[in-house]
């Protein structure tokens, strides 16, 4: 596994994105592990964050891009660290675009916020996790319709590894036979499980043989 890997799987941990135990998840789900993305709420933090986005969009899409779209609303912070991130690391200048909920109709009107999209451009959607794949449903459209724009794919940070709607593959799996391109995530929770897993990490064990077990039995239902 690459370093930055997993520097940002104890990233995640530290900053108390992933979290372990028992939750219930927007679609009903009962799970023994969680992330939230809405925790990364420090300059420092989404800095990192970027980084992370930025290293792991390059390793899959190199330079092959031009805009980053973070649909609304986790997207848009998303969307804006990478770009910068993006400039830093690889000093190749890209767009963020995001849209709205609500189409704006007066000043700076229209649906999208940020740089607009024209025929030609090549795009990455960049989110934080993709259970479902609901969102991009409400995102592909948007897009599409701003003209003969391409999407090069997708970019979440963690990859559940868990069945999509279609109740057959994962999400991005689903995502990427669907709508034809490319999804990748930063991590894995296969390789969560395999950093964290009876290793300390700051004196804690996050993964024993108890929550493991209960993450077996999870994807024993719900697993891709």
């Amino acid at each position: 596994m690459e370093q930055y890997k997993q520097e940002f799987i104890e990233f995640m941990v530290d900053s108390q994105v992933l979290k372990f135990g028992e939750f219930t998840l927007k679609s009903g789900r009962k799970s023994p592990f969680f992330m939230n993305a809405g925790a990364y709420v420090t300059g420092a933090q989404l800095r990192r964050l970027g980084q992370y986005y930025a290293k792991a969009i390059h390793d899959n899409f190199g330079d092959e891009f031009d805009v980053l779209f973070g649909p609304a609303y986790k997207g848009i912070p998303l969307s804006v660290a990478t770009t910068i991130a993006y400039s830093e690391l690889y000093g190749k200048e890209i767009r963020y675009c995001s849209n709205r909920k609500e189409i704006k109709d007066h000043g700076d009107v229209g649906i999208l916020l940020g740089s607009s999209l024209k025929d030609g451009d090549r795009v990455v959607i960049i989110e934080d996790v993709t259970t479902s794949g609901k969102s991009i449903e409400e995102t592909f459209p948007i897009i599409q319709a701003q003209g003969n724009v391409e999407v090069r794919g997708l970019m979440v940070s963690l990859n559940r590894m868990e069945k999509g709607l279609g109740g057959k593959m994962s999400a991005l799996a689903e995502i990427r036979e669907k709508y034809g391109f490319d999804t990748h995530a930063i991590v894995t929770m296969r390789e969560v499980i395999e950093h964290l897993y009876n290793r300390p990490y700051k004196g804690q064990i996050y993964i024993d043989d108890t929550l493991k077990a209960a993450i077996e039995e999870y994807y024993e239902t719900y697993g891709a």
